[in-house]
C-alpha cells in the first residue's frame, strides 16, 4: 500500500473508533438515567454495573450501529478531504477515483470483518452476561404478549391459550386436545388455567370436556374445577426477545425449529435475528460506497450539507430496513429476504451515484 492509502485508512478507522466512544458514553448516559432507579432499588453492585452490564452493552450498541456510523465516518472524513481541495489534488494528479476507494475498502473489509466476529462470537456470549444482569437487576417482571398460542407439550397433547398473564402465571381460554392415531379423541376447553408454582399443578376453572368416539358421538362432561399436573410451564408459551441475542447461529438455527414445531408466532422475529448479522456487516460496504461518492465533491455547504444528506440517507436506509421487517413478521416475506432488500436497494443507489460521481 501506498502512502495516500495508510494516510486515509488512519483518518478512517481513528475517526470511527472515536465516534463508537462518543456514542457508547451518550448511550450510556441516557440508559443510565433510565434505569438508576431499578439499578439502586435492586442493590445492583457498581463492579457488576460497569463490567457486566455496561462493557457489554457497548459491544451490543456498537454493534448495531456500527454501519451507520461507518456512514457517518465516511462523511466526516471524505467531505473535509475535500473541502480541503485535496481530493481535487488527487485526481488532478492522475489518480483515479477508483484508486481512491481503495483505502476506504480495505478499512471497510477489516470493520466487515470485526463485525462479523463480534455478531456471531463475541456478541452472543457477551448479551448472555448483560442478559443475566437486565433478569436480576432491571427487567425483573415475565411478561407474554403473544395471542393465540400452541404447543405440543407431549406427543399427541396440544395445550392452547388465547392470553397468557405471566406476573400471575395465569392463562386464559384453554384447551387441551388429546390425540391418536391422527384422530381427536379428547378436548379440554376452560375459561382459564393457572399453574401453581408451591406444587407443581395446574387449577383449571370453569372446565368442559368433549370425549369423542370413533362412531362420531360425544360425551360432554361440565367440571368447576380441575387439579392436575401437566407436563408445561408458563415459561413454555413464552420466552423473553432478549434470550434470542445470546444464542450462536448453530442454536438460533436449533431454536427454530423447535419454535415452529411449537406453533409459535416468533418464528419470524427470530430469523430477522440470525440472519440480520451477517446482513448488517456486509451494510458496511454498501454506505462505504455512498458516502465516498456523496462526499467526495466539494460543495457550497460544506460538511455541513454532506451530514444532512448522510443522516437523510441513513434515516431512509433504516426506515426500508424497518418496512422490510414488518413485512416479515406480519406479511410472510422470507426474513432472510427481508433483511438483504434495503442492502440491495442501497447498492443500487451507490451504483448510480458511482456513475455520476467526479472521476
Amino acid at each position: 500500500m501506498k502512502l495516500l492509502d495508510w494516510y486515509i485508512i488512519k483518518k478512517f478507522l481513528s475517526t470511527f473508533f472515536f465516534m463508537i466512544v462518543v456514542f457508547c458514553v451518550i448511550a450510556i448516559v441516557f440508559d443510565l438515567s433510565e434505569n438508576i432507579d431499578d439499578l439502586i432499588t435492586n442493590g445492583a453492585p457498581l463492579g457488576e454495573v460497569l463490567i457486566d452490564y455496561y462493557l457489554n452493552f457497548c459491544f451490543f450498541f456498537g454493534n448495531m450501529l456500527s454501519a451507520f456510523i461507518v456512514f457517518l465516518t465516511i462523511i466526516l472524513v471524505t467531505s473535509n478531504l475535500a473541502q480541503k481541495t485535496e481530493f481535487i489534488a488527487m485526481l488532478s494528479g492522475g489518480v483515479s477515483f477508483n484508486r481512491l476507494l481503495r483505502p476506504y475498502f480495505i478499512a471497510s473489509t477489516f470493520l466487515v470483518v470485526l463485525s462479523l466476529l463480534i455478531a456471531h462470537v463475541i456478541l452472543p456470549e457477551a448479551n448472555k452476561t448483560k442478559v443475566d444482569f437486565e433478569f436480576k437487576y432491571i427487567n425483573i417482571k415475565f411478561h407474554i404478549s403473544d395471542h393465540d398460542m400452541y404447543r405440543e407439550i407431549s406427543p399427541g397433547n396440544i395445550a392452547y391459550f388465547r392470553s397468557i398473564t405471566a406476573e400471575r402465571n395465569v392463562g386464559y381460554k384453554f384447551a387441551l386436545e388429546n390425540w391418536e392415531n391422527g384422530r381427536l379423541v379428547r378436548k379440554l376447553m376452560a375459561s382459564k388455567a393457572k399453574y401453581v408454582e408451591d406444587t407443581g399443578r395446574w387449577l383449571i376453572t370453569n372446565v368442559r370436556i368433549r370425549d369423542i368416539h370413533p362412531d362420531g358421538t360425544e360425551d360432554l362432561t361440565i367440571v368447576n374445577q380441575i387439579d392436575t399436573a401437566l407436563a408445561m410451564q408458563i415459561s413454555d408459551f413464552g420466552a423473553r426477545s432478549e434470550i434470542v441475542s445470546t444464542m450462536g447461529y448453530g442454536e438460533l438455527t436449533d431454536y427454530i425449529e423447535e419454535e415452529k414445531l411449537k406453533g409459535s408466532g416468533n418464528v419470524a422475529y427470530i430469523e430477522i435475528e440470525k440472519y440480520s448479522r451477517t446482513s448488517n456487516a456486509f451494510a458496511i460496504y454498501v454506505l462505504t460506497l455512498i458516502g465516498v461518492v456523496v462526499a467526495s465533491r466539494k460543495v457550497r455547504g460544506g460538511t455541513g450539507l454532506h451530514l444532512f444528506m448522510a443522516v437523510i440517507i441513513g434515516v431512509t436506509y433504516i426506515f426500508a430496513l424497518k418496512m422490510t421487517t414488518v413485512a416479515a413478521t406480519n406479511v410472510g416475506l422470507s426474513a432472510n429476504i427481508a433483511v438483504w432488500v434495503p442492502n440491495v436497494m442501497f447498492f443500487a443507489l451507490g451504483i448510480f451515484l458511482y456513475t455520476r460521481a467526479q472521476k
